[in-house]
Formats: structure tokens, sequence, C-alpha cells
């Protein structure tokens, strides 16, 4: 059997995630006039995706450790081809928004797992580099996904955006079966939903505080991201297709830091990995908030982009050791805790927004994230280590 890892077709299915779940937004009013529907009804399709795609994941762990993770992948990448086919044949809006619903279920079995196999096949040392690799792709699916469905939208039309990403799916789930053939593919226990696995988990002290911590990470580092789009609305009267470019330059910042990886990590290591993501992110939502000129909102974005994935991948990479005989769903658990701590940090500091306006919840946001980073650098003095079965 091979030990090479297909980084590339992992790096794929991260990208068809990502832009899978945003390459809608630019297609929302196309939408509203094809169904003949307001824009705040036709949204719910995005919502659509995200909730099962968070919820999911709690389910296609414990089958990726039972049937093999690149096993569950292959079968996760056909369902979504299916779906996203499907979405293109949608008669009705209810149609269209129960398809993508059924699109995010499968798309949650895309990342994780990859996550989780690197974890099996990388020593930890070398771990956050290669699952930086991976990251790669889906933050370039970040970046393209608005570009690419509002060109597809305009030459191929909306339907036409579901059958591309079907087919590039479809590709993808055969060349990774292919390469299968000729891959270790572990499996580990039973796929049941064992609640001693999640006793285990939440019942370490190391691994419950990870995974707790994961959810304030959520929620202050990522809690803030949809309110981005209207504080430069409202500030500078910015046009969508302006804040949809620079809100781009996220990605950016994502992808600087899956470049720089290989040398940044082992030089810093995690404590001091953390702190500069950490400081990033803080600084760059402190800056946003004391600005004049929304150009520079620009060095904003890829500052909040370099400093959000360079902090989360020490998180994912600790999280990738909690549970070795159970690691799809160690990593599975550890996304569904990010995935709460986003929505929760976005009711938050959306009702704070109300009461406080923008730039005072940005700034308390900020002051939450330096707090959190001086907790993560003191948990992070603590050995990788691994809770085990009994």
């Amino acid at each position: 059997m091979s030990t090479r890892i297909p980084f590339f077709l992992l790096a794929a299915a991260g990208f068809l995630s990502s832009a899978g779940a945003r390459v809608i937004d630019p297609l929302i009013p196309v939408l509203a006039n094809e169904f003949q529907s307001s824009i705040a009804a036709v949204s719910l399709v995005i919502a659509a995706f995200t909730m099962p795609y968070g919820i999911s994941q709690l389910l296609l762990g414990p089958l990726g450790d039972r049937f093999g993770k690149l096993r569950v992948m292959v079968v996760a990448i056909g369902a979504y081809a299916i779906t996203m086919a499907a979405c293109a044949l949608a008669a009705s809006l209810l149609q269209l928004t129960l398809l993508r619903t059924l699109t995010g279920a499968a798309a949650a079995g895309l990342v994780p797992l990859s996550l989780a196999y690197v974890g099996d096949a990388v020593p930890y040392q070398m771990r956050q580099v290669a699952m930086s690799r991976i990251t790669a792709g889906f933050t370039i699916g970040q970046i393209m996904a608005g570009p690419l469905g509002g060109v597809f939208g305009d030459t191929i039309g909306w339907r036409g955006v579901f059958l591309v990403f079907a087919a590039v799916a479809l590709v993808l789930a055969g060349a990774l079966a292919n390469r299968l053939r000729s891959l270790e593919d572990p499996r580990q226990g039973d796929g049941r939903f064992e609640f001693a696995t999640y006793k285990l988990l939440f019942g370490t002290p190391f691994s419950r505080t990870l995974l707790l911590t994961c959810i304030a990470e959520g929620g202050l580092f990522a809690g803030c991201f949809p309110f981005l789009a209207p504080y430069m609305r409202m500030g500078w009267g910015l046009s969508y297709t302006r804040i949809g470019l620079t809100l781009a330059c996220f990605g950016i910042g994502g992808l600087g830091y899956a470049v720089v990886a290989r040398r940044l990590i082992p030089a810093l290591g995690e404590p001091l990995l953390f702190l500069l993501g950490g400081l990033c992110m803080a600084v760059g939502l402190l800056v946003s908030t004391l600005i004049s000129d929304p150009l520079i909102f620009i060095s904003v974005e890829i500052a909040l982009g370099f400093g959000y994935f360079t902090a989360h991948g020490v998180l994912q990479a600790r999280a990738s050791e909690l549970l070795p005989e159970r690691r799809s769903t160690a990593v599975s658990v550890f996304a569904f805790m990010l995935f709460v701590g986003q929505s929760l940090g976005a009711l938050v500091i959306g009702s704070l927004v109300e009461v406080i306006g923008f730039r005072t919840a940005l700034r308390l946001d900020a002051t939450g994230i330096v707090l959190l980073t001086c907790w993560v650098i003191h948990l992070l003095r603590r050995p990788a280590g691994a809770v085990r079965l009994a």
C-alpha cells in the first residue's frame, strides 16, 4: 500500500466544501427573480446549507472511523455531486432549499474527514504543516466562490453553476476512489454513537477544555464575520461588488498562511503561532473601527484571514490528537463545536450591534480575542496528548 497522501485531492474536496457553500451568494437576486420571491426568503437557501453542515459532523465522524475516512469521503463527494445536480433541476424555491440541505449534509464529510486522515498518516510534529495544505484548498474556495458564482451566473445561468460543481465533484469522487485502491484507509470502531466515546472526550479535563475553547474561538474569532459587510455598507456606502471583493481578501490572508506555514510553524511553535494569529485578528478588528479610508479595509481583511487560519490551525492540530482510536469522531466533534461557537458568536455580536453599534461591538470582540489568546497560550503549555479508550 502507498503511504503517499493525496493532498491535491483532499485540498480539492476542501475547495468544493467552501465554494459550494458560498457560490450561491451572488445569485440570490437571480433566484429571487426566478422564483418570484423576496431576497429574505431566498436567503434561507444559504442557511439551508450551513445548518446541516454543522449538525452532520456528528454523524459522519463515527462513520469515518467505522468504514474508513477516505471511503466515507468518496460516498460524501458522490452525494454532493448528485444533490448539486438535483439543485439545477429544482422547480421551486422549496425544492431548492431542501436540496441545499442535503448538499450541506454531504459537504460535512469532506474537510473534517480529510483532516482526520492526515492525523492518521502524519506525525504530530509535521501535522499542522500538512493540514495547511488542505486549508489552502478550502481558502481558495472561499476566494473564488463569489467570482465563480457571478461569472458562471452571467454566462451559463444559475442552473449551470450547480451542474458545473456537480461535474467537478463527480470527477473528484472517481479520482479519489481510484487512488483509494493503493492507499491505506484504516477502520476504527463500529460507527455507532457510543456514549462512552463522547463521555471520554468531554470527561477528560484537557479534551473538554480544548473543545469548550473551540466554542469560544468560533464565537470571538468568526462571530464578527457576517457583520463586516453591513459595516462597510453603512459606514462608507460601498457597492456590493466592492464589498464582495474586499471580503475576498480574507481568503488571500488565509492562503498566505498556507504558503508560509512550512517555515512559520517550526520557527515559532504553537504558543507563539496562536499569539501571532490572535494579535492579527484583534489588531485587524481594532483598525477597522478607526479608519476613514475604506481602501485600508483590504489590509484589514488580509490580516483577519492570516490571523484566523494561523490561530485555528493550532487548535485544529491539537484536536486531531485528542482520541487517536476514534480520530474522525474527535475531529468532527471539534468541527461541530466550532460551528456552535460561530452561531452563538453571530447572535451575540448581532445583538451588541443593535445596542451599541458596529464600532463598539467590534472593539469588544477584539478585546475578547486578546483575552482568549492569553488563555489559549496558557493551555498550550501542556504537551499535545491523547485520551485513550478503555
